[in-house]
């Protein structure tokens, strides 16, 4: 009789296993037992919404927790320790390059500087001291120059880029950079000063007494004071746009053209040597193509460059803002005029910007909380309190009455899933309570906080409950139970068990 299934080969006697079979039993199993854990797995989810892990690239901040600094990276690990009492500096938090200080001494006024990396490998040797590049903008908020590091080796200054290349020999008395102007470096060998962009390579020779912005862009160039007190315009390119005879010249630039003092009298001169506008001012406001906005007696006007009056000397401030419209204030209010003298916004606000880089005006009215947000079509089109605006992603978050909302630039309504397209998470309010939903609108976490927050760039959201913060991952789960007292924070953002500190400028993190 035929034996179906057999697993020996061979007689009684000489029984051995036929593999091949057992084999082929156990990978029969094997999927049986796979296809039961899908099925299971496939039941236990099924009603739960997809949730997609965010996709995070790599930075690194510093940290402060027990009195010492480390550094962390952008998924809330510890990259450096936290051994040093002072804090380390990360110029671009894109690169492993961290500057530590130690040793310090403050009777003295002594210390030690080293660069190390993610390694904790010292990286960059052979120099006294070595500090990151400070700057600042208008409102005294820090940054750093891109790539270049300030070393000093006996007593004298050089540069070097973030892998230690010499960029500068240490020859100089000293460098700094150029105050709210970026890729402009300030040089100087006893008491001249030259200029050198972030690469090393010297724009204005070391010669002139003193050196200054034309305005906030680089490209615009710089005024330099020549031995003699005498005054010029170098451009970044090394091209001297004006040569150093004048006594006095504005931080001023419009349409290559520069207001200067020659002579005792102020003027318009450009690169060709032509003057304009000679002795018709006291000052210049702004040049915006061939309007310049003139002050006489302490009242504002509008004139061309040939002279004609546009607008009379007869406002408190003007000040330019798209094709032939100006924001102007009389009796203490702004509003819009164009040079046609017509009012085309009401002169109703106590403060009136327009935001060149997104076309649209905002507005203060005195009394008020809320600004209300002006078309170019000088339409009031929302009014409540700006919380963000990004020129890169084309939004802003504005609060209107007690909800946030977001928009375009054209003002056209849009939902945080349509604007924040890498988020995984999105938050969302309910019956005065916040939870979040995914890309679908559908709920995955529950409306159980009293407040929260989008989630960030490193895929954590920020919620608060019973008066204490903590923080969700990129996948709605609760990763730090709300136990923070943040009221004194003017920014709420986690990383991990990591928070934001108080001082941004500082730009750390602290448990």
């Amino acid at each position: 009789m035929a034996s179906h299934g057999k697993r020996y080969s061979g007689n009684k006697k000489g029984r051995k296993l036929n593999l091949k079979k057992v084999f082929a039993v156990l990978i029969a199993f094997a999927v049986i037992i796979m296809a039961i854990m899908g099925i299971s797995k496939s039941l236990k989810n099924q009603g739960k919404p997809k949730v997609d892990e965010k996709a995070v690239a790599t930075k690194y901040f510093a940290v402060y927790t027990g009195g010492k600094w480390g550094v962390i990276n952008s998924k809330g690990e510890t990259v450096i320790g936290p051994t040093y009492e002072e804090t380390i500096i990360i110029p671009d938090n894109t690169k492993d390059v961290f500057l530590c200080t130690y040793n310090v001494n403050y009777t003295n006024n002594t210390y030690q500087t080293k660069v190390i990396n993610s390694k904790n490998e010292e990286v960059i040797t052979g120099y006294d001291t070595i500090q990151a590049l400070e700057n600042y903008d208008k409102n005294n908020n820090i940054w750093y120059e891109n790539d270049v590091l300030l070393v000093s080796k006996d007593g004298k200054y050089g540069l070097v880029d973030m892998k230690g290349k010499s960029l500068l020999p240490c020859e100089y008395t000293s460098i700094e950079a150029l105050k709210g102007v970026k890729n402009s470096i300030l040089v100087a060998k006893e008491n001249q000063y030259g200029l050198v962009d972030n690469i090393g390579a010297i724009l204005i020779e070391v010669a002139y007494n003193k050196i200054e912005p034309i305005s906030e862009k680089y490209e615009n160039g710089y005024i330099v004071t020549d031995i003699d007190g005498n005054k010029g315009v170098i451009n970044h390119d090394k091209t001297v746009s004006l040569q150093p005879k004048y006594q006095d010249i504005l931080p001023l630039y419009g349409n290559g053209k520069y207001v200067a003092k020659e002579d005792g009298k102020w003027e318009i001169v450009d690169t060709q040597g032509n003057v304009y506008l000679k002795d018709k001012f006291g000052s210049v406001q702004s040049i915006d193509g061939e309007n310049v906005i003139v002050k006489i007696s302490n009242k504002y006007g509008i004139m061309t460059l040939d002279g004609e009056t546009k607008i009379k000397t007869e406002y408190d401030d003007i000040r330019y803002a798209f094709q032939d419209n100006y924001i102007m204030k009389k009796n203490g209010k702004y509003g819009v005029v164009n040079l046609a003298g017509e009012t085309v916004l009401d002169f109703n606000y106590e403060s009136l910007l327009y935001r060149q880089d997104v076309g649209f005006f905002e507005g203060t009215k005195t009394g008020s909380r809320e600004n209300d947000f002006i078309d170019t079509d000088m339409h009031v089109k929302v009014t409540g309190i700006l919380s963000e605006i990004n020129s890169n992603l084309g939004y802003m978050k504005i609060r209107v009455g007690n909800e946030y909302q977001y928009y375009n630039f054209k003002f056209e309504t849009k939902t945080n899933q349509e604007v924040l397209k890498t988020n995984t998470i999105f938050l969302s309010k309910k019956d005065g309570k916040y939870g979040y939903v995914n890309k679908e609108g559908i709920v995955v976490v529950d409306y159980i906080y009293d407040d929260a927050r989008e989630q960030n760039e490193f895929g954590y959201a920020s919620v608060k409950k019973n008066g204490l913060w903590g923080c969700l991952d990129s996948k709605g789960k609760e990763y730090i139970t709300p136990a923070y007292q943040l009221e004194n924070n003017l920014l709420i953002e986690f990383i991990g068990k990591w928070h934001r500190g108080e001082d941004l400028n500082l730009n750390y993190y602290t448990d």
